[in-house]
């Protein structure tokens, strides 16, 4: 035990404030850093002992990680949420955190978070800046409508964003601005050129060797298209690192908060604690999936004869997890077990 130095770590942009200490927990020494890897790297081999090292989870973890992790025996990521809860105090600053993290990692209090390999997280990053991408190409679409709106102009909504009928209707508008126009056209470029950069971005990702056989078998799921099996695949990285299919549905976000006391328990709100790109894809996905899958739209049908529609999405999305997980575990295409029982009868 003590052989070991356990590492803490808090991160920020410019500066990584780290503390040493020991298995009885006496500080060895304390540092201020530049956030720079030439600096981290010089510092981690002034560590006369091999050395364990946790940080808390945040927008500068993941270069950091990569540094650090081939120096230590072992680095662990926190969950922000509840190393929270663990470190409450009254005084804080960047010392006293690296030192409460110095010892979660000290006495195996760590509440570690599952950190993707490096090439997970590069896939993963071009596929949220796509997100972002059709998030801004959709708020051109609702301007150039808000614009139309504004001068009291008709158009047809379903044709709008239609380049011939785009055409046809600035040359009929006689009547508004000449900004307007203006800024019309310009929403319809960049519309345009936000939708080409995000295809190129998808059917770039769709090829990578790492990820293209799991794309593939996922897209073998009846509702399940290139956007959805690219974000699960990306943003859950290891499929097994979920024991159970509840798990991965709460990561997803589909699940509410349970609150038990006093042997009472009640359900809330959808919880808060979750992966909000795969909530928001897979939310938007129950919505269309059932067209094309039975077994969805017989939860779906189910769902809404209780009378909630978001109730139903929610049953959808929960179901779709179940056949992701399921695939992507199992490394096998999608079979409909309905189906061969429909057969089996059949043939009977």
């Amino acid at each position: 035990m003590q052989s070991l130095y356990y590492v803490g770590l808090d991160v920020h942009k410019k500066t990584v404030s780290a503390c040493v200490k020991l298995a009885d927990g006496t500080i060895v020494n304390e540092a201020k850093l530049a956030a720079r890897p030439s600096a981290l790297i010089e510092w981690a081999r002034t560590l006369d002992r091999p050395w364990k090292g946790g940080m808390e989870a945040t927008l500068f973890t993941g270069w950091i990680y990569d540094t650090l992790n081939p120096l230590a025996s072992g680095l662990v990521v926190g969950n922000p949420l509840m190393m929270r809860a663990i470190g409450a105090s009254k005084k804080k600053n960047d010392r006293l955190d690296a030192r409460k993290i110095a010892d979660l990692v000290r006495c195996g209090l760590m509440p570690a978070c599952y950190m993707p390999p490096p090439e997970f997280r590069e896939l993963r990053r071009v596929l949220r800046y796509r997100n972002f991408l059709v998030r801004q190409a959709v708020k051109m679409k609702n301007k150039t409508a808000g614009l139309l709106m504004e001068t009291g102009c008709e158009y047809n909504k379903k044709r709008l964003h239609g380049k011939k009928y785009f055409e046809e209707l600035l040359g009929t508008l006689d009547t508004i601005p000449g900004s307007v126009k203006e800024m019309m056209r310009f929403n319809r470029e960049m519309m345009v050129t936000f939708d080409r950069c995000q295809q190129k971005l998808l059917d770039a990702l769709e090829n990578k060797p790492l990820i293209a056989e799991r794309v593939e078998r996922l897209q073998s799921i009846r509702g399940v298209g290139q956007v959805v099996a690219l974000t699960w695949v990306l943003e859950i990285a290891d499929p097994k690192r979920f024991s159970s299919i509840d798990r991965a549905q709460s990561y997803c976000g589909l699940t509410s908060a349970q609150k038990e006391s006093a042997g009472k328990s009640a359900r809330g709100p959808i919880s808060k604690q979750r992966n909000p790109h795969l909530q928001h894809i897979l939310i938007e996905a129950a919505h269309l999936a059932p067209r094309w899958n039975e077994g969805l739209k017989e939860v779906k049908e189910r769902e809404e004869k209780r009378g909630n529609k978001n109730r139903a999405a929610l049953a959808v999305a929960r179901k779709m997890v179940a056949y992701l997980l399921a695939v992507d575990k199992s490394g096998k295409p999608f079979e409909d077990r309905r189906a061969k029982k429909d057969d089996a009868s059949e043939k009977k």
